[in-house]
């Protein structure tokens, strides 16, 4: 707020001048007399904090020259320039040249005035005008801009900045900008026009711009920025472009304010063309030692296949790749496109020539006043002193924006210190990094469920990421923190630590708890494009536990009471996965496997050897009918003669294994009416899975699928299948028999969150089995 002071200054001196269009008046008209002769000396008069040698050194003229006209036009422009005078006159009398000049103010501070929405440091950050700096009309209406447009990237787009000075003695000023925020402008509603092949859902979370809604308070994506508004079209571009669609084009992206004035209603028209498949494939090379033939061997592209314009930047950097280790270092390789419209395919020519030899002079980044430098940097793929090669630095620009640190990022390339040398400035825009979610979802088993956690994905500016989260629910109850380092010691390694503990709650379906402490150690590392590898160590107490009124009343099974008790786990473990689908959130090509094993016994009181594998392939036949098929097994040992605890064992049922409850299959003990589950060593459960229209509008956001599921569990340590110690008890059923059933289900993505619908039939089962015929579940974050 403007202090007491200011206001008595401005009120009884009349010297508060309003800045804007009519505010702030243009300085007197500088003026220079034509007159020529020889300058004796230099007299300066009207400074008042500035030196006379001071201003006699900026201008070009030294006593004993003779001048004209254009001479002290030219000195009088000089001294504009230095932006330390309000007005400047030039004139030669006599041998005497007069300079007189009126000095810009100092000023004092800068005060913000009336915003709520953006504090004062964020503002000031997108000023250039500082406290101690010279007071210009063109500085102060270029902030004025700045801030305008802060606020407009905010979703104020009404707001106003009305800037104003206040005059103190020794020629200094206070600057105060007034703030008008205006209300929020949010997205009342987003459409699409002429989309036939991916329904309005679909692009909705391919851009993102979201609508507004009252439970997203702290979302920053659901008001109205252009800016945003061009990156979600080039969005879009990319996500219709990598499935075939060559000719796709946003014809426009039209924002219209709402009559009250509240939000906007944005709507994309788009031009989707017609899907296209590669054609001929070909590699055309100027350089002698490279053979087009055998590069187009190396090229992950083949004709009849669906144009993806990422299969082009693959084929692009392959070919980089392969002329760079024949030792052609500066490669120009470009693709030429011939789209055949009759045939519906697109030829791609790639042509491979020799560049100009540049090399990188230095690397400057800018933009980023949070994130270090080196995080920027162990991005790049080119250094200072490494042949400059465009393939490298796009790619680098695109590992950068991965991070999800930056709004904006932009690489451009700057004059060298030679001819053929180079300067790349990395332009980064930061954008916040930090999140804190509450989610809220009820269940048929889970009942009510809350979730409260809070994450920075950018922890201190070095790229960490840093998660706490809190949940709590009938059946789980569960406190974890979690740090990973996603370059551990410089290299490109993953690393991170796990603190947990959590409570089970398993009295609906056999009568333990389990109670568990520990943390996990991870490392992770890529072993080539699609495939990785991540190892880990686990330390953890558990503790399982068993009413001891349940135990002595017999009205339990013996083998939990056996299982009362506290053990630590220790264990090494690593999972390998190779990941060729199309896309990791909604694969409708490809496949992927993965491998995993956990070796505890390293220490601890528990031994055991627990391995599993799992699998999916997906095919798309269009939008709306999609096939998948997943699997996966697993198999518990133990080892040193122990046997596997039954916190350790595998549970199945609910929402892995539709048509059976939680931990509804499987060996159990018969003995009393809830029948207790045991778990089992061994599972091994596939599903198959078709997503089928519902002819439903698109707005409603509700999806379907058929599905089986099929499957077993089961394979008890011997000493679990006796109740007295060497006699097996009927009543432990453990049956390694085949379980099946089939349904549909239902995914509607309603305002609140996903929530799923599953109706089954049970197909084969035991009698012991604990079935259901219909699930829901649903969760909600904002």
């Amino acid at each position: 707020m403007m202090h007491p002071r200011h206001r008595g200054a401005a009120f009884l001196s009349g010297i508060a001048i309003l800045l804007g269009t009519t505010a702030l008046m243009t300085p007197a008209a500088a003026f220079a007399q034509t007159q020529s002769g020889v300058v004796q000396r230099i007299v300066v008069v009207g400074n008042e904090r500035i030196e006379a040698s001071t201003i006699a050194s900026y201008i070009p003229i030294q006593p004993g020259e003779t001048v004209d006209a254009a001479r002290i036009d030219l000195a009088l422009k000089t001294l504009f320039r230095t932006e330390l005078f309000a007005d400047v006159k030039i004139d030669l009398q006599g041998g005497d040249l007069n300079v007189r000049v009126v000095e810009n103010p100092i000023i004092n501070k800068v005060v913000f005035e009336g915003n709520s929405s953006i504090k004062d440091d964020k503002i000031r950050d997108e000023l250039s005008i500082r406290p101690r700096g010279i007071f210009t009309r063109a500085k102060v209406q270029s902030d004025v801009q700045r801030v305008i447009e802060l606020y407009r990237r905010s979703g104020r787009i009404s707001a106003t900045v009305t800037p104003k000075v206040v005059e103190l003695p020794q020629k200094r000023v206070d600057l105060i900008f007034e703030i008008n925020e205006g209300p929020k402008s949010g997205v009342l509603d987003i459409n699409f026009l002429g989309n036939e092949q991916f329904s309005d859902g679909d692009l909705s979370d391919v851009i993102v711009t979201k609508e507004s809604a009252w439970y997203k308070f702290l979302s920053t994506n659901d008001n109205y920025d252009p800016d945003r508004i061009e990156y979600d079209k080039e969005q879009l571009r990319k996500f219709y472009r990598n499935r075939g669609y060559y000719d796709f084009r946003v014809v426009s992206a039209v924002a219209e304010l709402a009559p009250n004035r509240n939000g906007f209603a944005i709507t994309f028209t788009l031009d989707e063309g017609v899907k296209y498949k590669f054609g001929k494939i070909s590699v055309e090379t100027e350089l002698k030692k490279l053979d087009g033939t055998v590069l187009e061997q190396l090229l992950p592209i083949r004709s009849g296949e669906i144009y993806q314009d990422e299969k082009i930047e693959q084929a692009t950097d392959a070919l980089t790749f392969a002329a760079g280790a024949a030792g052609f270092a500066f490669v120009d390789v470009r693709p030429r496109y011939v789209p055949n419209r009759e045939t519906r395919t697109v030829d791609v020519v790639f042509q491979v020539r020799e560049g100009p030899r540049v090399y990188i002079d230095r690397i400057d980044i800018v933009g980023n006043n949070r994130t270090l430098d080196k995080v920027i940097r162990r991005e790049m793929l080119v250094a200072e002193g490494d042949a400059y090669n465009r393939v490298y630095v796009d790619r680098s620009k695109s590992q950068i924006r991965n991070l999800g640190f930056f709004k904006e990022v932009d690489i451009e390339e700057v004059q060298g210190s030679a001819p053929d040398r180079t300067g790349l400035r990395v332009k980064v825009e930061e954008q916040p990094t930090g999140e804190l979610s509450f989610s809220a979802g009820y269940s048929s088993v889970d009942q009510l469920i809350l979730d409260l956690g809070i994450s920075e994905r950018n922890f201190r500016g070095r790229g960490q990421n840093l998660r706490a989260r809190i949940s709590v629910g009938s059946l789980r109850q569960q406190l974890d923190f979690s740090f990973t380092e996603p370059r551990f010691l410089n290299r490109d390694l993953l690393g991170g630590v796990d603190l947990y503990t959590y409570r089970y709650n398993f009295s609906q379906q056999t009568a333990f708890d389990t109670a568990s402490t520990g943390m996990n150690l991870r490392l992770g590392f890529p072993l080539t494009q699609n495939a990785s590898m991540g190892l880990r160590y686990v330390l953890r107490n558990d503790d399982v536990q068993v009413a001891d009124s349940l135990c002595n009343s017999g009205t339990v099974s013996t083998t939990l009471c056996a299982q009362r008790g506290s053990n630590i786990t220790s264990s090494l473990g690593y999972t390998v996965r190779l990941d060729r689908r199309n896309d990791p959130q909604r694969p409708t090509r490809g496949f992927y496997v993965e491998l995993s094993q956990d070796l505890a016994g390293v220490g601890g009181d528990v031994n055991y050897l627990r391995s599993e594998t799992g699998g999916g392939w997906y095919y798309g036949f269009n939008k709306d009918f999609i096939f998948s098929a997943t699997g996966n097994a697993g198999y518990i040992a133990g080892w040193r003669g122990d046997t596997v605890r039954i916190n350790d064992r595998f549970y199945r049922g609910g929402n892995n294994f539709r048509g059976f409850e939680t931990a509804g299959i499987g060996p159990r003990d018969t003995t009393y009416q809830r029948g207790d589950a045991l778990g089992g060593k061994l599972y091994a459960i596939g599903t198959m899975e078709l997503t089928v229209p519902t002819f439903l509008p698109e707005q409603y956001g509700i999806k379907a699928a058929l599905f089986t599921d099929f499957g077993t569990l089961g394979l008890l340590d011997d000493v679990d299948r006796q109740s007295i110690p060497g006699v097996t008890d009927p009543n432990i059923r453990d049956d390694l028999s085949l379980r099946a059933s089939a349904g549909l289900s239902i995914f509607w993505k309603s305002p609140m969150g996903p929530i799923r619908f599953d109706f089954s039939q049970v197909l084969a089962k035991e009698d012991y089995d604990k079935t259901e015929t219909f699930r829901f579940s649903t969760s909600t974050r904002f």
